[in-house]
């Protein structure tokens, strides 16, 4: 199994604010790098989506998947796993938001994890590099995000 790479970030916002924005799903192709379309396929009891189907498309990239996401109760994390995928034979993630109070207010601490298993061989170290690109650039671009529409 691929090994799970986590990065944090520090988004100035409330935890309810950013995860809106996570669970927003529609909207990923107006801010987030390489995605060029989003399709809910099911809905979940607590009327989040519970599979959405993913269009990549980030230069020598291109891949089309499935994710199946579990909503913690409190809202504070949420999880996936690969349902399908065409490059990757695994994936699991997760975020985790922890609100804390600054000197400006309310921000929250923003962790994601990921694991990627691809169905392509690639050298490890190639492999690490990608996986923290596509998380320094999720994180900075959910950060941008949140932060420009408060």
């Amino acid at each position: 199994m691929a090994d799970q790479s986590t990065q944090s970030i520090v988004i100035d916002a409330v935890p309810e604010k950013i995860m809106a924005v996570i669970a927003d799903f529609a909207a990923y192709p107006e801010w987030a790098n390489g995605v060029k379309r989003t399709e809910v396929l099911a809905m979940g009891p607590d009327g989040r989506a519970a599979q959405v189907r993913f269009e990549l498309d980030a230069g020598v990239v291109k891949d089309e998947y499935v994710l199946a996401y579990e909503w913690a109760p409190d809202g504070l994390s949420v999880s996936w796993h690969l349902v399908k995928g065409q490059m990757q034979k695994a994936q699991r993630g997760s975020y985790v938001l922890e609100p804390s109070q600054t000197g400006s207010g309310v921000a929250t601490k923003v962790t994601y994890s990921l694991t990627v298993d691809l169905a392509i061989p690639m050298i490890g170290l190639f492999k690490r590099k990608a996986e923290k690109m596509i998380m320094d650039t999720a994180l900075k671009e959910l950060r941008r995000h949140v932060e420009r529409a408060a």
